[in-house]
């Protein structure tokens, strides 16, 4: 088999694991091809719910301020609509820090540069760094280190 022909046919097999996960309301996946020596393909195709992120941000707040104000709640219920939310372009796994034990890249109350790296979204074994997209301050961390994250995730609020 060609190199074009076995990509192609690795491209049909991964939408075919992600067809699987989808109906079979599946979260992961993962198998190994072996097609001779030295020559394999290892997938792991992942997904999570919406509600859950949505969980998770809503009870992350609730958590650091017990007694909310209405108009503070609102907010909460949806970051991503913030003016300076910091969305995810991409699905992969969020890392707060360059390397397991390293210090964060920023933390709440830290003061930014626009372009200074913010977290990092592996996505594919590659690490992508985000910047910020201004000069400011993190308000609030609305992800977990090594959380799992979808394509427009709020991921942190700049001001």
């Amino acid at each position: 088999m060609t190199k074009k022909n076995q990509a192609d046919s690795d491209v049909d097999f991964i939408q075919a694991l992600a067809a699987v996960l989808r109906e079979n309301d599946l979260t992961e996946l993962q198998v190994k091809r072996d097609y001779g020596e030295n020559d394999t393909l290892n997938v792991r195709v992942s997904r999570q719910q919406p509600q859950q992120i949505v969980t998770q941000v809503a009870a992350a707040p609730a958590a650091a301020a017990p007694v909310a104000a209405p108009a503070a709640a609102e907010p909460a219920a949806d970051p991503a609509s913030h003016p300076g939310a910091v969305t995810s372009p991409m699905v992969g796994t969020v890392y707060m820090a360059p390397e397991p034990g390293a210090p964060a890249f920023a933390t709440v109350g830290a003061q930014i540069n626009e372009g200074d790296t913010i977290l990092i979204v592996e996505a594919m074994k590659t690490m992508n760094h985000i910047p910020a997209p201004k000069s400011g301050t993190i308000k609030r961390i609305l992800v977990e280190d090594g959380a799992p994250v979808e394509f427009g995730t709020p991921l942190v609020i700049v001001e």
